[in-house]
C-alpha cells in the first residue's frame, strides 16, 4: 500500500463516519414532522417485514403532521400498528385513507435528554474517526520499518492524516452545533 492509497483510503472512512453521524442524527425528533423520522421503521407486510416507505406513500400535511398513505387499504391497520411500536414516541390515527401522525410538542427536560444523546453519539464519531487516523498511522509506521517510504515521508504524510483528521472533527463540531441548535429550538 502507498503513501497515497493511505490518505486516500483515511479520508474515505473519515468522511463515511461523518455520513454515519448524518444519519444518526437525521433520525433525532425535533418536534418538526419530517418523513425520515419513519425511515427505519418495518410493517408487516404478508410475513415479511418491509421498508415503511415501500407499503406507503409517506407526506408533510404540515409543520407538525406527517401523513402516512398505505397503497393497499388492507394495510392501514398494520402500518399503524409499526409506527405505534416503532418507539418513537409518535401516536398515529386513522382518518378515511390516510393515517396521520402528529409529532407531540416536546418538554424542556426530553430536549436535554436529547442533546446528551446527541453529544454522545458526536463523541462516538470522533472516536471513529480518530481510530481512522491511528490506522492510517500503522500502516504508514509499517512502510517505514519495511524500509519502503523515508522518514521525512512518514512524518509529512502523519502531519497530513493529522490535518484531516482535524478538518472532520471540526466538521463533526459543526454538525452538533447545529443539531443542539434545532433541538432546543421551542
Amino acid at each position: 500500500m502507498s503513501v497515497s492509497q493511505i490518505k486516500a483510503a483515511v479520508e474515505q472512512k473519515m468522511s463515511k463516519s461523518i455520513e454515519a453521524l448524518n444519519n444518526d442524527l437525521a433520525k433525532v425528533r425535533t418536534g418538526r414532522a419530517h418523513p425520515s423520522l419513519l425511515d427505519h421503521v418495518h410493517v408487516d407486510y404478508y410475513g415479511t417485514a418491509t421498508q415503511l416507505s415501500q407499503v406507503a406513500a409517506l407526506t408533510l400535511i404540515d409543520a407538525r403532521t406527517i401523513g402516512v398513505q398505505p397503497w393497499e387499504k388492507n394495510m392501514m391497520g398494520a402500518v399503524e400498528k409499526a409506527i405505534r411500536e416503532a418507539d418513537l414516541g409518535l401516536n398515529p390515527a386513522t382518518s378515511g385513507d390516510m393515517i396521520r401522525v402528529p409529532m407531540p410538542a416536546l418538554t424542556e427536560e426530553r430536549r436535554k435528554e436529547m442533546v446528551k444523546i446527541l453529544k454522545s453519539d458526536g463523541e462516538a464519531a470522533k472516536v471513529s474517526v480518530r481510530n481512522h487516523r491511528r490506522d492510517a498511522n500503522e500502516a504508514l509506521k509499517k512502510l517505514l520499518k519495511d524500509k519502503e517510504i523515508s522518514e521525512d515521508d512518514d512524518r509529512r504524510t502523519q502531519d497530513e492524516v493529522q490535518k484531516l483528521t482535524d478538518k472532520f472533527i471540526v466538521e463533526i463540531d459543526k454538525l452538533l452545533v447545529a443539531k443542539e441548535a434545532e433541538v432546543m429550538k421551542v
